[in-house]
């Protein structure tokens, strides 16, 4: 009897040390509980999103973009910036720039339309405040298409950007904002192309009856609502002229993109934005007077200021990235 006992408990030990120093690339696989949570979460957000549906994401391509993700909150976490969730409208905006860049092969902010990033964001129905990086690369022979090639040539886009020095540091800057807490991430890879965007984005307001074109002279309201404990601290707004169409070879000779214009055509203060204010809503009135692009950034601050003081939009990053158009 105790022989065979012993024998059992000497079986059982063997398989236990083979369990034990197997390689875990054979032992069945299982994806941790907030990972597994995240691919859920950003796919049930996928299928929801009804804007640029010709631009969505599928599964392969959502497991790929949070892998990217994760690449992203390392470098802002090195500078202390707080992580970035996946934005879905974003993303699809990035993968329609993508596309188009790469197929008319060029770089840039501009779209073909003559669209900066903030227009065609607002195009798609963002309101919040965006910024881009763009990194494009190409070859006289061929990319392997598959997830590996993407995910590898996606971190070296990301790598270069984060490899910039002062002054000429401005990709590295967009990354590391300690604002952004959400980002669009798009790709587009052929035999010979690939491009990677980058769509930081600033989330602090709700918006409610936000137009995307009005008559000139014409009134209105545009509301909007804090989501954290801050307040409505300075708004302007921009004018510009209605964008053209552009080629790529156009387009390959600017480089970075201003993230206003030469006019402004409007602004509050906190404590005039103070007045719009009922309940945790402003209704905040507007009128444009001649035709035009108009472009409103919305600054806040965590003290609520209803008087009349100094104020300083240096360091601040804007809460909105609205954009209207005014025509006769």
């Amino acid at each position: 009897m105790f022989r065979k006992l012993w024998k059992t408990i000497k079986i059982l030990g063997i398989l236990i040390i083979i369990l034990i120093c197997l390689p875990h690339s054979i032992l069945p696989k299982q994806i941790s509980g907030s990972k597994s949570e995240g691919i859920d979460e950003y796919i049930k957000l996928n299928e929801s999103e009804t804007r640029l549906s010709e631009y969505k994401d599928n599964i392969e391509a959502l497991r790929l973009k949070i892998a990217q993700l994760d690449v992203i909150n390392i470098s802002r976490k090195k500078f202390r910036a707080q992580p970035v969730k996946l934005d879905i409208l974003a993303s699809r905006v990035a993968n329609k720039m993508c596309a188009e860049a790469a197929k008319n092969d060029y770089v840039g902010h501009w779209n073909m339309a003559g669209e900066k990033p903030y227009q065609r964001y607002a195009s798609a129905g963002g309101y919040d405040h965006v910024a881009e990086n763009a990194f494009g690369e190409w070859t006289t022979g061929e990319y392997k298409i598959s997830s590996s090639t993407i995910l590898s040539m996606m971190k070296e886009g990301h790598g270069t950007f984060m490899a910039e020095r002062a002054p000429n540091d401005g990709h590295k800057k967009t990354i590391i904002d300690k604002y952004h807490n959400y980002v669009g991430i798009g790709y587009f890879l052929s035999e010979n192309q690939f491009r990677y965007y980058e769509e930081f984005i600033d989330r602090y307001l709700e918006f409610e009856n936000i137009p995307s074109e009005v008559k000139v002279d014409e009134s209105f309201k545009i509301t909007v609502k804090p989501l954290g404990n801050e307040y409505p601290y300075y708004l302007v707004v921009y004018r510009e002229k209605a964008p053209k169409s552009m080629t790529p070879a156009q387009i390959k000779r600017l480089s970075s993109y201003a993230d206003f214009t030469d006019e402004q055509y409007l602004r509050y203060t906190a404590w005039e934005l103070s007045e719009f204010k009922s309940g945790d809503k402003y209704n905040i009135p507007l009128k444009f007077s001649k035709e035009g692009i108009y472009y409103i950034h919305i600054y806040l601050d965590p003290k609520e200021i209803t008087k009349p003081t100094s104020l300083n939009t240096k360091g601040r990053t804007s809460a909105s990235g609205i954009v209207i158009s005014a025509r006769n």
